[in-house]
C-alpha cells in the first residue's frame, strides 16, 4: 500500500506539474545554480528524484537542454529528494501530522474528488490525496507490522552484520533501491524500521548512501535507447552519487571507528532524514565548482 500510494501521488502531481516543469526548463539559462533550484523545484513537486532525472534525459535527449544545463537540475533534483524522507520522519516529530490523524481524511477527500466529478483539475487533485493517504496509512500498517519484531534477535544481528561491513550494506541498499525503482520509497521503508529501534547509525548511513547510489538505475535505464548526450547526463548522475557516496563513506568509517558506541547505538527516523539531508547538500556543495569537470569526464567516457 506504501509502494502504490506514492506512485498514485507520483502519478497525479507529474500529471498536474508536467506542462509548467516543460515551461519552467524553457526559462534556464547556462547558470548551474538557476538548474539547482529548478531541479530542487521539480523533485519537491511531483515527488521523485527518479522521475525528475528520467525527464531530465528527456529534455536533453530532445534537444530543449544541454549537458551543462542539466548537471544542476540533477544536483537539485538529489537534494529535492529529501523532502519525501522528511514526510515520513514527521510522525517522530509533529504528532498533529501523524499518518493516523490525518491519511484518513485525505483518503475520504480524495475518492470524493474522483468519484464525483468529471473535470480534469479536481480529478488530477483527487489523485494526489488519494495517494497521500495511501501512502501515510501503509506507512503506519508498517510501522504497526515491524513493531511486534522490534526486539527479535534475527533483527539485531542482521542490521549488526550489515553495520560491520559497509560495502554489504552499500550493496543492499542499492538493491532494494534499484528494485522498487524509488530512493524515496527505499528510504521510507527503512526510516520505518529505524522508528522500531532496530537499525544502527552504521548500518543506516550506508544503506542510505547505496540507496542513493541505486536509485541513478531508474535514469540509466531511460538512457539505453536514447543518444549520446542523454546517456552522458544518466552517467552524470550516478557519477555524483558515486563521487558524494565515496566522501561520505569514507568520512563516516572513520568517525565510526573513532566512536564505536555511536556507530552501534539505535537511530531514529528524523536522523535518517537529517543525514540524507545533508549528505545531498554536502554533495551538491562539493561538486558545484566542478561542474564542467563532470561534463567533461561524462564526454570522456561515452563518447
Amino acid at each position: 500500500m506504501f509502494l502504490y500510494g506514492m506512485k498514485v501521488m507520483s502519478d497525479g502531481l507529474q500529471r498536474a506539474a508536467g506542462n509548467r516543469m516543460k515551461r519552467l526548463f524553457s526559462f534556464i539559462t547556462k547558470n548551474p545554480l538557476s538548474g539547482i533550484l529548478s531541479g530542487l523545484l521539480l523533485t519537491s513537486v511531483i515527488q521523485s528524484s527518479s522521475a525528475a532525472t528520467v525527464m531530465v534525459v528527456g529534455f536533453v535527449n530532445a534537444g530543449f537542454l544541454s549537458l551543462s544545463q542539466s548537471v544542476g537540475i540533477i544536483m537539485g533534483a538529489n537534494i529535492g529528494t529529501t523532502i519525501t524522507a522528511w514526510m515520513v520522519s514527521m510522525r517522530e516529530w509533529a504528532q498533529v501530522l501523524r499518518p493516523e490523524f490525518f491519511a484518513p481524511v485525505l483518503l475520504g477527500i480524495g475518492a470524493f474528488l474522483l468519484l464525483l466529478t468529471q473535470k480534469k483539475r479536481p480529478q488530477t487533485v483527487g489523485s494526489v490525496l488519494v495517494g497521500f493517504g495511501l501512502l501515510f496509512i501503509g506507512l503506519s500498517f508498517m510501522s504497526g507490522s515491524i513493531a511486534p519484531y522490534q526486539d527479535s534477535p534475527v533483527f539485531a544481528k542482521l542490521f549488526t552484520f550489515l553495520g560491520k561491513n559497509p560495502l554489504l550494506g552499500l550493496l543492499v541498499g542499492m538493491a532494494v533501491t534499484a528494485l522498487v525503482q524509488s530512493s524515496s520509497a527505499s528510504m521510507g521503508i527503512l526510516q520505518t524500521l529505524a522508528m522500531n529501534g532496530i537499525v544502527t547509525f552504521r548500518c543506516a548511513v550506508y544503506l542510505t548512501l547505496g540507496q542513493n547510489i541505486g536509485t541513478c538505475m531508474t535514469a540509466l535505464l531511460a538512457s539505453l535507447t536514447a543518444g549520446q548526450t542523454a546517456r552522458q547526463a544518466a552517467l552524470i548522475h550516478l557519477l555524483f552519487n558515486v563521487i558524494g557516496t565515496a566522501c561520505f563513506g569514507t568520512a563516516m568509517f572513520f568517525l565510526f571507528a573513532a566512536d564505536p558506541h555511536w556507530a552501534g547505538a539505535a537511530i531514529s527516523g528524523t536522523q535518517i532524514s537529517v543525514f540524507h539531508t545533508v549528505f545531498n547538500l554536502g554533495t551538491t556543495l562539493l561538486l558545484f565548482p566542478f561542474t564542467e569537470k563532470l561534463v567533461k569526464l561524462s564526454e570522456k567516457l561515452i563518447r
